[in-house]
């Protein structure tokens, strides 16, 4: 016996949607906005998957920090961006699993004045080796550079040193004050 429902020509389909994440190894999407409770429940729920999928420990171990840093970034970043209007402090998570590597990719709106100093410490995070960012780590915790919140930029540089990989990022200008922030990071699977 085959089923057959008509389907409004407007309704997604789930199922298509569904075997595309299948097909992507996506482990987890959410759109919307970020709080205390989501960053512990997003976590919560990682970890669980990485004792089912991952046999290396190192592995589990700077995957599950990166994404902490990454949690903790969306939820620095949307801070400073108006709740009213269109976009207010929406954000994007996927996470996703490669062959050799774990993807973490992040997305949220950014007030346009703050583009150029974080565009600045990226790029500059980017163009250090592994010694110089161990050092910059190092110079950056006894400084005072840390703010209110708590931080100095030490969550990008902590994301590139953890994962060993360059930092992928970009903004997609929205209107004349915000733009889109994508940033996107790799954890390779190997436990190095």
């Amino acid at each position: 016996m085959q089923i057959t429902v008509d389907q409004p020509r407007s309704m997604l389909d789930i199922y298509k949607l569904y075997e595309n994440m299948e097909d992507n190894n996506i482990m987890l999407s959410f759109k919307g906005e970020v709080s205390f409770g989501l960053i512990n429940s997003v976590l919560g729920i990682i970890e669980d998957k990485l004792e089912v999928i991952e046999g290396s420990r190192k592995t589990k171990k700077k995957f599950y920090n990166v994404l902490v840093e990454c949690l903790q970034n969306l939820g620095h970043h949307v801070e400073g961006v108006e709740d009213e209007g269109p976009f207010g402090k929406s954000v994007l998570l996927m996470i996703w699993s490669e062959s050799d590597d774990y993807r973490v990719a992040t997305g949220n709106y950014i007030e346009n004045d703050r583009i150029p100093k974080l565009q600045g410490w990226l790029e500059h995070i980017n163009s250090l080796d592994k010694e110089a960012l161990r050092e910059l780590y190092r110079e950056t915790m006894k400084g005072d550079g840390f703010s209110d919140k708590g931080g100095a930029g030490l969550g990008f540089l902590d994301i590139a040193r953890k994962s060993g990989q360059k930092l992928n990022f970009g903004f997609k200008p929205v209107d004349d004050k915000s733009s889109f922030f994508s940033f996107q990071i790799s954890i390779p699977k190997n436990g190095e």
